[in-house]
């Protein structure tokens, strides 16, 4: 790493870089696809789940920095795509590409980048960055690959400065479904693939899709849910003539109150008439503004798959105390300070003690912060769809 204002010679066979809008600039090799994105610079934890990472909307305008090392080595496949949108705008690896081995590879993880025209950087002291993105928060940055080695640092360097990040940005309706769709995908099984909806006198759950992951709705089917997809600016109107059971407020990119102006609304409607809600990240944000609370952007934000989350809330019963291993995303989070009375706070992370859960008194209406579909523990917080689809009879 190096800082602008000293920037060494290009290394030779350079065909990759990222520079910081503080002026860093870190070398390397590119992959995927050609070309230059910004975003906001975080790291990820996981040793496993890459594709599902890259696919993820909740990262868009993200460039995501692995701190496993070896990252593409199971290559891609049709199946671990978690949405069709955008996700990451990019990734940064320690070790070089190497060819996939695994029996469901069906593409190399470089092709599959460039298809999905996501730009990748490996030959990165990726514990460094970290490190870096640790003590001095998020970074903004650009992030390049061309093959010819011409990079204009000046140029780059400016539009890092020059992008406004993602504080007070509505991302939400750049990564939601433009349509109305009834979900009709099932459960995944090894050998078998995706099955089928069965949505004979089903609870329906109307899903609000502010970026959401394709496992979510799996995760409500296989709950015993008829599931339809709504736009993330669907009206209440259109909303209640589904004739919902219930509502479930997905993940998603960006401030969540931004994304609020026009969500929290609705949600604050649907509170007002007992109508039973769920919000899993963005989603669970949202719902604790529209119940008096506020939100905040974090130092570094919580990304990975391996984050203990303890159950504090009175509601749990003999359960209360217990430690689910959860997924996490998400670069904002619940000031649980600004809890009004009649909001119960029901989880915590126990790396630094944030709120990772609600549930409203009175109502049938929760949150949590953390990614129960993600597999995590791996089952540890599945009960959560199961959960929301019992307060629907």
């Amino acid at each position: 790493m190096a800082h602008a204002a000293t920037t060494p010679a290009q290394p030779k066979g350079a065909t990759g870089v990222l520079v910081l809008a503080d002026g860093t600039v870190i070398w390397g090799k590119g992959f995927g696809a050609t070309g230059y994105a910004v975003g906001e610079v975080c790291f990820n934890t996981s040793m496993t789940g890459y594709q599902e990472v890259m696919t993820d909307p909740s990262y868009a305008a993200q460039i995501v920095t692995f701190t496993f090392p070896h990252i593409g080595n199971v290559g891609a496949n049709f199946e671990d795509v978690e949405s069709r949108v955008e996700g990451a705008v990019g990734c940064i690896v320690r070790e070089e590409i190497t060819p996939s081995s695994n029996f469901r590879s069906t593409q190399e993880f470089s092709d599959w980048m460039a298809a999905q025209g996501k730009i990748g950087l490996s030959g990165v002291d990726t514990r460094a960055l970290t490190r870096l993105i640790r003590k001095s928060g998020a970074p903004n940055a650009m992030i390049m690959h061309e093959p010819n080695g011409g990079f204009d640092i000046p140029e780059l360097l400016k539009r890092a400065q020059e992008w406004a990040g993602l504080e007070g940005m509505d991302l939400a309706q750049r990564v939601s479904r433009e349509a109305q769709e009834d979900w009709g995908g099932g459960y995944w099984r090894l050998g078998h693939g995706y099955g089928r909806a069965d949505w004979n006198g089903k609870p329906h759950v109307v899903a609000i899709d502010y970026g959401a992951k394709d496992n979510i709705f799996r995760n409500l089917v296989k709950a015993g849910a008829k599931v339809t997809v709504v736009p993330a600016k669907t009206s209440l109107e259109a909303i209640l003539a589904l004739k919902p059971d219930g509502v479930f407020l997905s993940n998603g990119p960006g401030d969540p109150a931004a994304t609020g102006k026009y969500a929290v609304p609705v949600i604050k409607a649907l509170l007002d008439m007992d109508m039973p809600l769920f919000g899993i990240c963005l989603g669970h944000q949202m719902l604790a503004i529209a119940a008096g609370a506020k939100t905040a952007k974090m130092h570094q934000g919580h990304r990975g798959a391996n984050h203990p989350v303890q159950r504090v809330g009175e509601s749990w019963g003999e359960t209360r105390d217990l430690v689910e291993i959860t997924s996490m995303n998400h670069g904002f989070a619940v000031d649980a300070d600004t809890l009004p009375e009649g909001v119960e706070q029901t989880h915590v992370s126990l790396f630094d003690g944030s709120n990772c859960g609600i549930s409203i008194t009175g109502k049938k209406a929760f949150g949590v912060q953390y990614h129960p579909e993600a597999s995590p523990g791996p089952q540890d917080s599945f009960y959560l769809f199961e959960k929301f689809v019992g307060m629907l009879g």
